[in-house]
């Protein structure tokens, strides 16, 4: 390439670099910790009620939505993508927020059944990883707590 040519895909990758970093800055300032790698928020205002309800704007934690022109908008440089939206609205299919995890995993949701499932499962992982760091085994998980209830009967817990 001639030094008078111009790398488009090297200009939209800096553009893309640059307005990453601003956003952090911009939630570091805030105080918000970005726990996703990328998302993506679509409002459908076609069947939106938000001129009736503004259910997901109260429950945004960064003021990223809001009503403007009659409608929920959505500032993208604020939203985290944690579906707390998707978990308050009242219409299913009115909010659709797509997430990436940095290990890569996808999580979608549109409404708030799927949020709750989510929640549960990593909650549910989260526990299961704190077991394994507590007891080795379940030899030893069995024994520790035989040995409490033991205390416990006889009165010496």
């Amino acid at each position: 390439m001639s030094s008078g040519e111009i790398d488009i895909f090297t200009i939209l990758r800096e553009r893309s670099e640059r307005k990453r970093e601003e956003r952090i800055k911009l939630l570091e300032s805030i105080g918000v910790k970005e726990y996703f790698a990328d998302g993506n928020i679509i409002i459908n205002s076609r069947i939106c009620e938000g001129v009736e309800c503004k259910l997901c704007i109260e429950a945004c934690p960064t003021n990223a939505l809001y009503w403007g022109y009659g409608e929920v908008k959505v500032s993208e440089e604020l939203c985290i993508y944690c579906a707390a939206c998707v978990l308050n609205c009242i219409v299913d299919g009115c909010i659709k927020v797509t997430r990436r995890r940095s290990d890569g995993r996808v999580e979608v949701f549109s409404n708030p059944g799927e949020v709750i499932k989510t929640m549960r499962k990593i909650n549910s992982q989260k526990l299961n990883g704190i077991i394994n760091r507590r007891f080795r085994s379940i030899e030893e998980y069995a024994e520790r707590n035989l040995a409490r209830k033991i205390l416990w009967w006889v009165g010496g817990y």
